[in-house]
């Protein structure tokens, strides 16, 4: 079947920004004097929004100590850490030819904030290539499906044409508890066993073979 609506996560499905959500990450954590963060521990939490990245990664972290960290990410994320965020090739054309197809809807559910996800959009002009987008600081975060939820109603697609793509269980665990199709992509951050576990409809291994069978259905 083809889908109506392909909803995307967007770091480390659509762009490369896992490299730099690790170092601010880290640079942070050092700067509120929480100590260091291993890279594999970070990377298992992309996708959440931002209070409930740093809940997990730092269990029983101070308030005021959680908003320091918060504030230092946002801080080097902005203005600081210079490391590239390039999409992952190929992935611009292979949107805008999926943007082209009569009567295609695409969307974002991403963990970032709606300041960043705009930010990100402005920059790279690619915020036209979407219908809607969902940030996990105006509706709950991933895994709840709170925000495919909002994006069905939004655009007034039935769960059953939908489909998530996304590298991580949280993607996919939100989109399985509300029945939608879900594909993994391995070249983000969760392992082919972690995806496979939330029962895909598939999973890509590349952007060629994410968009041929997307184009394919």
């Amino acid at each position: 079947m083809r889908f109506d609506l392909i909803i995307f996560d967007w770091d480390g499905t659509l762009m490369n920004s896992v490299p730099k959500i690790v170092a601010c990450m880290q640079a942070a954590a050092r700067e509120a004097e929480w100590g260091e963060l291993e890279v594999s521990a970070i990377e298992d939490i992309i996708g959440l929004g931002l209070p409930e990245a740093i809940a997990t990664l730092c269990p029983g972290i101070a308030p005021a100590q959680a908003e320091t960290l918060r504030q230092r990410y946002s801080h080097h994320f902005v203005h600081q850490n210079t490391t590239p965020m390039p999409f992952f090739d190929g992935v611009e054309a292979r949107l805008a030819r999926l943007r082209a197809r009569p009567g295609q809807r695409l969307a974002v559910a991403t963990g970032k904030s709606r300041r960043g996800l705009d930010r990100i959009f402005r920059e790279t002009g690619s915020g036209a290539l979407f219908d809607a987008s969902r940030t996990a600081d105006e509706t709950r975060s991933k895994p709840h499906p709170q925000m495919l939820e909002e994006l069905l109603d939004e655009l007034g697609v039935d769960v059953g044409r939908a489909v998530m793509v996304g590298d991580t269980e949280y993607d996919l665990e939100m989109a399985r508890a509300i029945g939608m199709a879900r594909v993994g992509v391995t070249y983000g951050v969760h392992t082919p066993a972690r995806l496979s576990a939330s029962e895909p409809r598939w999973v890509a291994h590349s952007v060629a073979d994410l968009f041929d069978w997307l184009e394919g259905e």
